[in-house]
């Protein structure tokens, strides 16, 4: 099932059937959720905030994370995918799903103690948490790598 658009490179063709249909899903849901409301939200300087919980009920908070950790247990490439289709609509709200789902849940569930993972991993995957990463700090800026703090 290939993707209804433009595909210069015919990369669907590398893709399993549930991929093109995850991405299919993606699609569909910046067509009807993001893109007829975020002009206004661009114009007012706000959040979509209702579209959270949204997102957590399409499976894309901790969407590459294990099932048995509340997550959605799908693969990197459709967590790409789903980017790809997220940042079509909107940067912002693609960033917001990058830094929930790469720099809150996946160190925690790397790194975390099985309590931490328990206790905030399935409340980041649903959106009943948001997570943030701080990222600046004097005479470094961005560079994490670097960070004292």
């Amino acid at each position: 099932m290939k993707l209804a658009g433009l595909d210069y490179f015919d990369l669907s063709s590398h893709l399993s059937d549930n991929e093109c249909r995850v991405q299919q899903s993606a699609r569909e849901f910046v067509d009807n959720e993001i893109l007829p409301i975020i002009e206004e939200h661009f114009m007012n300087g706000t959040f979509p905030h209702g579209l959270i919980t949204k997102f957590a009920d399409m499976g894309f908070l901790g969407i590459n994370l294990p099932k048995d950790e509340g997550c959605g247990g799908m693969n990197n490439i459709i967590y790409g995918l789903v980017c790809q289709e997220i940042e079509r609509g909107d940067s912002g709200i693609r960033s917001f799903i990058s830094v929930q789902n790469s720099l809150v849940m996946y160190p925690i569930y790397a790194f975390g103690t099985v309590e931490q993972q328990k206790k905030w991993l399935p409340l980041l995957a649903n959106g009943k948490a948001i997570g943030c990463f701080g990222l600046t700090e004097p005479n470094y800026g961005s560079d994490p790598g670097s960070m004292k703090t």
